[in-house]
């Protein structure tokens, strides 16, 4: 006899073994395909975490958008030289209610289209969230603090909030950029991107922020659990972890200057 499939129900039982606790602040990176098939799909997953979170906590997603950047620094794939001042004046300005977040899987894009939802303005690395820290989170994203402590990123390690990952590794944790910013060695690059201008139109505008490296959070995940409380369980048909985004951040903030040329 097969194994009934996942639900609301079977998933916020699921995220209240892991940890998940009423009232708390979560930053949720999900694969719905690690999962495995659930009933209702997206929304299931979306109501179980609001279950579990209740009525005073707070649902954070990335909603981010890598494709509005300049073409001069796209290398997976390229693009011909001379199509860069085209993207540059064709790109359509990030909209907080409209641009759709790339390549950030289906629970996020049900969470930023929930009604109620806030999300933050950045053309790049946008966050949406549910809750009632929703404003607070989302508001003011300066384009030079992406992932810094000004950012969403920052204001959700003041509010203690936990890192969730449902079926996804630790090369998805985005938290580990803001250690890079408090490590403080991380090079620096110029960005673009297409925003809303005062006049309700269009602009390409650029700016200097941390040039983000993923490229050893895996390593830095795998050296986690030695030090720092790490949670995982099984959320559907796959696994979850949970850990303290605080203490997380911490830890790789010690690792970076270590282990990071």
């Amino acid at each position: 006899m097969s194994l009934l499939p996942p639900t609301r129900s079977s998933l916020a039982a699921d995220l209240a073994a892991l940890g998940v606790r009423p009232g708390g602040v979560v930053l949720v990176h999900s694969s719905l395909r690690a999962i495995g098939w659930v009933c209702g799909g997206a929304e299931a997953v979306v109501l179980a975490l609001r279950d579990v979170l209740g009525p005073d906590g707070t649902l954070v997603v990335p909603t981010h958008t890598p494709v509005n950047s300049d073409p001069a620094r796209w290398v997976d794939p390229p693009v011909p030289v001379e199509w860069w001042d085209v993207i540059r004046a064709e790109t359509p300005a990030f909209d907080p209610a409209r641009t759709p977040g790339r390549a950030m899987g289906a629970v996020a894009e049900q969470v930023r289209t929930w009604p109620g939802a806030r999300r933050s303005d950045h053309p790049q690395v946008s966050f949406a969230a549910l809750g009632p820290h929703a404003a607070e989170i989302t508001e003011g994203h300066s384009l030079g603090d992406g992932l810094g402590e000004t950012s969403p990123l920052g204001r959700l390690h003041r509010l203690d909030a936990d890192i969730v990952m449902l079926g996804t590794g630790w090369d998805t944790c985005t938290s580990f950029h803001l250690a890079e910013y408090r490590w403080g060695r991380a090079p620096r690059h110029t960005e673009g991107g297409a925003v809303r201008g005062p006049d309700g139109g269009r602009a390409w505008v650029t700016w200097e922020d941390v040039a983000f490296d993923a490229s050893d959070f895996e390593l830095i995940g795998a050296d986690l659990p030695e030090f720092v409380p790490v949670h995982t369980g099984s959320v559907g048909t796959g696994t979850g972890t949970r850990v303290a985004m605080p203490a997380a951040v911490g830890f790789a903030a010690r690792w970076l200057p270590l282990h990071r040329v």
